[in-house]
Formats: structure tokens, C-alpha cells, sequence
């Protein structure tokens, strides 16, 4: 009995899977921002402690999207 494909897949994978792995954490990054701003809005006088865990989120968010970029290399 022949096999009977549906599509045929020709290309690097890698490609996609860093697309959708660069989703997370541009959202993430997004979510780090926005919760840093209503933060200042609400209490002014904390903008520099919470600036200091913004930047700490946005660098732990932004690793996350560099490892998505490394890892169909490695694997592929």
C-alpha cells in the first residue's frame, strides 16, 4: 500500500518554529511594559524600583526569544 501524503513539507522547519517562538515573548515583553507603566501612573514615587524590574523582565523575556532563535539551529 503506497503512502499517501497530505502536503509535502520542503525547507528549513527552523524557520517557523522560530516565528511562533518569537510570539511568547514579544508578548511577555508587552505584558512587562504595560504593567511597569500603570505601575508609574498609579504611584509615582516608585518609578525607580520598578523601572529596575521592568528592565529584569524585558532582558528575561527578550533571553527567552534569542534561545527560540538558537535552538532550530542546533537541533536542525
Amino acid at each position: 500500500m503506497a503512502a499517501e501524503y497530505l502536503a509535502e513539507l520542503t525547507g528549513n522547519i527552523g524557520t517557523v518554529g522560530y516565528g511562533l517562538a518569537a510570539i511568547g515573548p514579544g508578548i511577555g515583553v508587552g505584558i512587562v511594559w504595560a504593567s511597569y507603566i500603570s505601575s508609574t501612573a498609579r504611584q509615582p514615587e516608585s518609578a525607580g524600583l520598578t523601572r529596575t524590574y521592568a528592565f529584569l523582565g524585558f532582558a528575561v523575556s527578550e533571553a527567552l526569544a534569542l534561545l527560540g532563535f538558537v535552538v532550530p539551529f542546533i537541533l536542525t
